[in-house]
């Protein structure tokens, strides 16, 4: 099939993500000896310079990566958690039903930092100076200014102008939004992570220790400091329309650390995919390919009505599941990924399309669904929603989603700017995205990373450091006894979802996307394009994209399209035609609109890699 750019290969190291700045940093530092994770951390910082608008140092970072050394794959948490303060009982006393999507009461504790620094104490071998130094500079000379940066910026200018005057300082240069190709700069940025490496460098001498004073720096020091006395003296306008200040304190960043973790596996056709726990939205992939395995999907085709269809029934009961049961709680995942609980839930998938929203009872327990919006403000879900449907399992009917819901959208174009994403919706949501990269190295070592929060626009930016807070507390529900409910401590159920899979016990691939809600059903349309279509890594990137929006999303203000399927236009007209006699409600796209994947792989005694061409800035670099 065509593609547009060919997957490469080689045996001496990859890099893949969604801005050449990235990939081309992560490249030069294999190509100075560094391992695969000095380089994915080097890359991951110019991503928060060179995508802005897609992720900050404010944000968070989960990753699943295979060391070598270890012969295992790990996953670093770096998802921070809610304020002390951040109660369902202090927001709904501000007159809140939902967390808003923008502003200091959305903001979770900055993990990102933290996570990249874990990972390269534990596994790098470079310097702290070293794999900050493509950042400071980029962060003090300027990056091409992307058309999505410039139309961010432009749909949040009269907000920064306005209400959040410290943004403006940053992002409107000379008082107005940049132009598309000029150089964009943030030298207060690049001031704070010299001051990092200064302050680590004068602590100690060694890689180990200068590491662990800048993490002091930042969760206990200078930028800790500035983040708690910025939420404590300011109280500007949010997504609410209303004014608010912060909770987060130097306390909630001190008692706060990223975390190593085991996977969540499952084994589909002689791979075993691991993914997140169920504090994010991870384990949702290994609950589709759970069910996906009863069907023969190889006899169906590749991209047939059959096979969207299939694929679109089984995301709807896995997501419903997603709904009722994840979040940094106590999850019944070995219910939820067994296989009796999985030929129950198999069999509600008949025919034609499903406009219900219906989670599952693991092991008996009996689900809950929150008070998720509703058509023209009305709420459905909860408790007091239930009704019974097939094979005794809850069911719940679903209004419509409210304009402008989705704060992660899709990709754009392939060979120009994004389309068909509004940054800012209707309802004045302002939209934000996320970043992804992939890197393997010579010795065989490997990493997904999926970087996001912290956007130029989620925030107002804290002066002295240059960079913004994260939003991620909006995934929260203001509702209490939900696995996903408001709870100081807690990690919010994060979309964020990079992938691993492992072939025959073999480390094998590599792979994820930016994307929100869709994020694990993109990556799980290139996996299944490759394990059942036979396509090559570019191939399965470049195949036609369809998605389902029928669950409530994650994002404020929490809405859901029942029964939608969105679509590339290159997919065969009568699919689509097929899909809708079946009752789907299939919007079709732009033809290069949905999905922003990228990958690596160890494959047939080569690496391999491919990236997005959508929206023109993802590439993959290796030799």
């Amino acid at each position: 099939m065509f593609t547009t750019r060919p997957e490469l290969s080689g045996d001496f190291g990859m890099v893949a993500s969604t801005h050449w700045l990235a990939s081309a940093t992560g490249m030069g530092v294999l190509e100075r000896g560094g391992n695969a994770f000095d380089a994915a951390v080097a890359a991951g910082f110019v991503l928060q310079v060179a995508e802005p608008h897609l992720n900050g140092p404010g944000g968070e970072v989960p990753i699943l990566l295979w060391s070598e050394d270890d012969q295992k794959v790990s996953v670093v948490c770096g998802q921070g958690v809610a304020p002390a303060a951040a109660t369902v009982e202090r927001y709904t006393g501000m007159g809140l039903d939902v967390v808003p999507g923008t502003g200091l009461l959305a903001a979770t504790v900055p993990g990102a930092f933290g996570g990249w620094m874990l990972m390269l104490e534990r596994w790098g071998t470079w310097r702290l100076a070293d794999v900050l130094a493509p950042a400071i500079h980029y962060a003090e000379h300027g990056v091409p200014v992307l058309g999505r940066i410039a139309a961010t910026i432009a749909s949040v200018e009269g907000l920064f102008t306005a209400d959040w005057p410290t943004s403006a300082a940053t992002w409107l240069p000379g008082g107005r939004v940049p132009d598309v190709g000029s150089k964009l700069a943030n030298p207060v940025l690049a001031e704070t992570y010299r001051r990092l490496v200064a302050e680590a460098e004068a602590a100690c001498s060694t890689r180990e220790g200068q590491i662990a004073a800048a993490r002091a720096a930042w969760y206990e020091g200078f930028v800790a400091e500035a983040i708690a006395r910025f939420c404590a003296t300011t109280a500007w306008r949010d997504s609410s329309g209303e004014v608010h200040g912060g909770l987060l304190t130097g306390d909630d960043l001190a008692r706060w650390t990223a975390t190593v973790e085991d996977p969540v596996r499952l084994d589909y056709h002689g791979h075993t995919v691991c993914k997140t726990g169920p504090w994010g939205q991870g384990p949702v992939f290994l609950q589709q390919l759970a069910l996906l395995s009863g069907f023969d999907l190889d006899a169906m085709g590749h991209l047939s009505a059959d096979y969207v269809h299939t694929v679109t029934e089984c995301a709807k009961l896995a997501f419903a599941d997603r709904e009722a049961w994840y979040g940094d709680a106590d999850v019944p995942l070995a219910d939820l990924l067994g296989e009796e609980y999985n030929a129950r839930r198999r069999a509600l998938v008949g025919d034609e399309a499903s406009l219900e929203l219906r989670p599952g009872a693991p092991g008996g327990r009996q689900p809950r669904l929150p008070a998720f919006p509703g058509p023209e403000g009305d709420t459905t879900g909860g408790a007091g929603a239930r009704r019974t449907g097939g094979l005794g399992e809850p069911t719940i009917g679903q209004g419509g989603r409210r304009p402008g819901e989705q704060s992660e959208p899709a990709g754009g174009q392939a060979g120009g700017p994004a389309a068909g994403d509004e940054i800012v919706g209707p309802d004045g949501t302002v939209r934000g995205d996320t970043c992804h990269l992939d890197v393997v190295d010579r010795h065989g070592n490997m990493v997904s990373a999926t970087p996001s929060g912290g956007w130029l626009q989620s925030s107002p930016i804290i002066p002295e450091l240059g960079f913004c807070l994260g939003t991620r507390a909006q995934m929260f529900w203001l509702e209490e006894g939900l696995p996903a409910s408001l709870r100081p401590g807690a990690r919010p159920r994060t979309t964020l979802s990079p992938s691993f899979a492992l072939r025959d016990g073999r480390p094998w691939l590599a792979f994820g996307t930016p994307g929100g809600d869709q994020q694990d059903q993109w990556s799980l349309a290139f996996f299944l394009a490759v394990v059942h279509g036979g396509l090559n890594l570019q191939e399965a990137i470049d195949a036609p994209m369809f998605h389902s929006e029928h669950f409530p999303s994650s994002f404020f203000p929490r809405g859901s399209r029942p029964g939608v399927v969105k679509v590339e236009e290159r997919l065969d007209p009568g699919v689509v035609a097929e899909l809708r006699r079946r009752g789907h409600l299939v919007e079709v796209d732009g033809p290069w609109s949905l999905g922003r994947l990228s990958a690596v792989a160890r494959d047939g005694g080569f690496l391999r890699a491919a990236a997005n061409p959508r929206g023109a800035q993802g590439y993959a670099v290796g030799r």
